[in-house]
């Protein structure tokens, strides 16, 4: 499972798809400009979406 924690306050969080039930897992994609971006996405297909943000910054995840 992909556990988020806040590097500042050290809180956790995981992240689970609400359509299937399943755990989502950690990934990233490639803007146009080329820039990384961590996402969170369901390994069944439901989607993906953005990591948590926590006091005002991304949340990050150990894979």
């Amino acid at each position: 499972m992909a556990t988020y924690e806040c590097d500042k306050c050290k809180m956790a969080v995981d992240i689970v798809c609400a359509k299937c039930k399943v755990e989502l897992v950690n990934d990233s994609i490639t803007k146009a400009d080329g820039a990384m971006v961590q996402v969170s996405k369901c390994p069944n297909g439901c989607g993906k979406v953005k990591s948590p943000l926590c006091c005002g910054s991304d949340m990050s995840c150990s894979i």
